[in-house]
């Protein structure tokens, strides 16, 4: 299950609409969750772009109450690399990878060879405003302010310079939706690190959860 970004004190709604879904399935075993924010042991540690209601919510525990199953829950960018980097586009690539899931802000999921460092939200560094990084070049910095995709492609060049600058990565992957419009804002792209798409695009979270679920991260 991927969740996005739920609105403001609505955690007993989200939870219900999951058991409605999870009831539409004939399925008893433990369920894969993919969370906005920073998640240490399944409970949502930072309010990243949710409502500050969430913040110390045991998640896992919310969705069991709600509808019975087992939970596991992680950063959705560190999922959406897991799925990346075990089955699609960054299968086999080695050295610092960084994850980048362009959405509502600026995911992102870390991996040294090959290995999650979890809950690395780069998003979150400031920018030139003093603002976390991704108000200024996430996806919904580009709608409120109505840019076009170069305009904002000079933007999120911004952010990937200073994330160059940084950790010294070998490779980005790009995902999230954002990813799928590449070829508008290619050309304003001048930092120079191999970047890839991700093979899954907007699904790679998903695909990340039900890993996790099966047992594939801890």
């Amino acid at each position: 299950i991927r969740l996005a970004t739920p609105q403001p004190a609505k955690k007993a709604a989200v939870a219900k609409v999951i058991g409605e879904v999870v009831g539409t399935f004939d399925y008893q075993d433990r369920i894969g969750v993919s969370f906005p924010t920073v998640v240490i042991k399944n409970r949502a540690e930072t309010r990243g772009n949710l409502h500050r209601s969430w913040i110390n919510t045991q998640i896992d525990k919310l969705l069991e109450e709600q509808t019975g199953h087992k939970y596991i829950v992680h950063n959705d960018a560190d999922l959406a690399g897991l799925a990346e980097m075990q089955l699609g586009t960054g299968k086999g690539e080695g050295g610092l990878v960084v994850m980048v899931t362009i959405g509502t802000g600026l995911g992102t999921g870390v991996f040294y060879n090959g290995q999650l460092v979890p809950n690395i939200e780069l998003g979150r560094i400031f920018g030139k405003d003093g603002l976390p990084i991704e108000f200024f070049a996430g996806d919904k910095a580009r709608k409120v302010h109505d840019l076009t995709w170069r305009e904002w492609g000079d933007r999120f060049n911004f952010f990937l310079l200073h994330v160059k600058r940084v950790f010294s990565p070998d490779l980005f992957i790009l995902g999230g939706g954002a990813s799928k419009k590449f070829g508008k804002f290619r050309d304003r792209i001048t930092v120079d690190i191999p970047i890839k798409i991700a093979k899954f695009k907007n699904n790679s979270g998903i695909i990340g959860a039900a890993m996790a679920a099966a047992d594939q991260i801890q």
